[in-house]
């Protein structure tokens, strides 16, 4: 038999969550045939069988974190006698969807000098306490020890959570005074705990970052997007006859870009000293899609320079990406500003946080039909759309992002001015 051995799916990825087993014991397998989905700090990843033979033991269970350079499963190699037992080092990731996390990478590196598939473990009298090197650095950061934390995982593990709840604990000075909430449900137990892990765990710490260190200046504005829409229902059947769906996501997407053009700070970042603004000529523009593994921004490298129809490939097929919790990691990196629809799930109004270290990001609400009065002071029925951005208030002030949105606005709202500037 051999031992499947969980691969490095990413840099500084050292366990994942099995999320889906494709074949069970005793299952014949396949070269090449999926096996089984893990789930990193990024994406889903599909693993496949090296070589063709038969399972024999899954080792880790679903919902269960496998750990890298562990047995995943054993199987039975084709044509070999069962009493052979050997360890696969060379397993088979699918191709373009491993992804990495640098902040994952960040937090091993500073967690000593631990192997990949290490478990940091601390001794105690009693016997050992397991937690992962991200969780040992947290306790280091903090001045703490793991002997004085209670793990909730398997076999006592010390999970972030456990970490979190320690520092969140009040003191004996808060246990003596009053209770800040009714005595009915201080001692509530909750109804489930689900450990924050994959995507969503790297949402949350990088949201703490963006919102803790950088200085969010918003600013809103309505657009009146009626001729725009007018503009996509009479471009939307071409592009669906080429087997594309037209949104107003390229439309938006074209329009920043040109503003951009005029107002090229929106498209710098701030170097990590904050000492250099880093100017970018070509405008990736990310999107956030709330996909079933979190919140994932690809984006759509040089949108300068793409005709709407190509922008309209692009978003579609990242969605779509987004959505599966399989998006390549070349199309995470390298955005330089970012859109949040909100309004696609009804949403009127969002203060969004920045996805560092780009410079803004614009949350675009739901259109609405409403009552505006023309130049003559008459009343129409006007599509109505809410936006709301958030700078970098280090280097963006409130005059430059307003002339950068009244240019962006100036583009939506008559589209056909963006003729002009079309390559």
């Amino acid at each position: 038999m051999s031992d499947f051995l969980l691969p490095d799916i990413g840099e500084g990825i050292v366990e994942c969550e099995v999320v889906e087993w494709r074949v069970a014991e005793g299952d014949a397998i396949e070269e090449d045939q999926p096996i089984v989905e893990v789930m990193t700090d990024k994406a889903l990843v599909e693993i496949t069988a090296p070589e063709a033979g038969t399972v024999t033991k899954l080792y880790v269970a679903q919902g269960q974190i496998a750990k890298v350079h562990a047995p995943l499963y054993a199987y039975q190699i084709a044509g070999q006698p069962s009493s052979e037992t050997t360890a696969e080092q060379t397993p088979s990731v699918a191709s373009g969807e491993s992804v990495d996390s640098s902040e994952t990478a960040a937090d091993e590196r500073a967690s000593d000098s631990q192997p990949p598939n290490s478990q940091v473990v601390s001794s105690t009298a009693t016997g050992k306490v397991p937690a992962s090197p991200a969780v040992r650095r947290l306790v280091r950061e903090h001045n703490l020890t793991l002997t004085d934390i209670p793990g909730s995982g398997k076999d006592g593990r010390v999970l972030k959570e456990d970490v979190l709840a320690h520092l969140n604990a009040p003191s004996v000075s808060t246990q003596q005074a009053p209770a800040s909430v009714p005595a009915s449900t201080s001692g509530m137990q909750p109804a489930k705990v689900e450990p924050l892990r994959g995507v969503r765990a790297v949402m949350a710490k990088r949201m703490v970052e963006a919102a803790s260190t950088i200085p969010h200046f918003h600013y809103g504005e309505e657009i009146d997007v009626t001729e725009l829409l007018a503009l996509r229902g009479r471009l939307k059947p071409q592009v669906e006859a080429q087997g594309e769906r037209l949104t107003l996501m390229p439309f938006f997407m074209k329009a920043m870009a040109l503003a951009v053009a005029e107002t090229p700070i929106l498209n710098a970042q701030l170097n990590s000293a904050a000492d250099e603004l880093h100017y970018y000529s070509q405008c990736n523009i990310g999107m956030a899609v709330d996909s079933k593994a979190g919140l994932l921004v690809p984006n759509v490298k040089g949108v300068e320079r793409l005709t709407l129809f190509e922008i309209a490939k692009e978003v579609g097929r990242l969605t779509h990406a987004a959505r599966e919790g399989r998006v390549d990691q070349a199309d995470l990196k390298g955005g330089t500003i970012s859109i949040s629809n909100i309004g696609a799930l009804g949403g009127t109004y969002a203060a969004p946080i920045i996805n560092a270290p780009e410079a803004a990001i614009v949350a675009i609400g739901k259109t609405q039909w409403l009552p505006r009065f023309d130049e003559q002071g008459a009343v129409q029925r006007r599509a109505i759309m809410t936006v709301t951005w958030a700078g970098d208030h280090r280097f963006i002030d409130g005059g430059t992002i307003a002339r950068f949105c009244n240019a962006w606005k100036g583009y939506l709202e008559a589209p056909e001015a963006m003729l002009l500037r079309m390559a």
